[in-house]
């Protein structure tokens, strides 16, 4: 499988991913909808129209524009249902995107096997990419900074 197919897959994960959300997300009725929530974008509408936005930034971008970013806060759409309908559409664009992909858009080593620097490397794998490299390992604490933990001592 090549990387395009790749892309490809996971549009169509995307877009799977993002209609169970959404089924889950209209069972919610619009108080607890909007109730404000402790994290990412203050309630799950700022967070949807926020995945969106991301979604519309990247798309932009992988066509060649999207050189200013809005603000990563913006409502783009005050309705459940709007928000919605746009979600479909942006996801039928995304597949449509990769589905069309010319052959050598990715470059002309676009097949994973040949482009081992640039997989995530599994448990017996061998990655040369310096960002899979394995960083040192954290330091261990002095014997002498342990605190035994009585309550499993006790237990033993």
């Amino acid at each position: 499988m090549d990387l395009q197919d790749h892309f490809r897959m996971l549009a169509r994960y995307n877009r799977i991913a993002n209609e169970r959300l959404y089924q889950s997300c209209a069972r919610l009725d619009d108080t607890e909808y909007r109730r404000q929530r402790a994290g990412s974008f203050g309630n799950i509408h700022a967070l949807l129209n926020h995945i969106l936005l991301g979604d519309q930034i990247w798309m932009s971008r992988f066509k060649g524009g999207g050189h200013t970013t809005p603000g990563l806060t913006t409502i783009l759409f005050d309705s459940f249902a709007e928000l919605r309908s746009a979600r479909e559409k942006q996801d039928a664009e995304i597949e449509s995107f990769f589905d069309g992909l010319e052959p050598d858009f990715l470059g002309p080593r676009a097949q994973l096997h040949e482009q081992p620097e640039t997989r995530v490397p599994g448990a017996n794998d061998q990655c040369r990419h310096p960002l899979f490299q394995p960083s040192d390992p954290p330091p261990r604490p002095d014997s002498r900074d342990v605190k035994p933990n009585l309550r499993a001592a006790s237990i033993l």
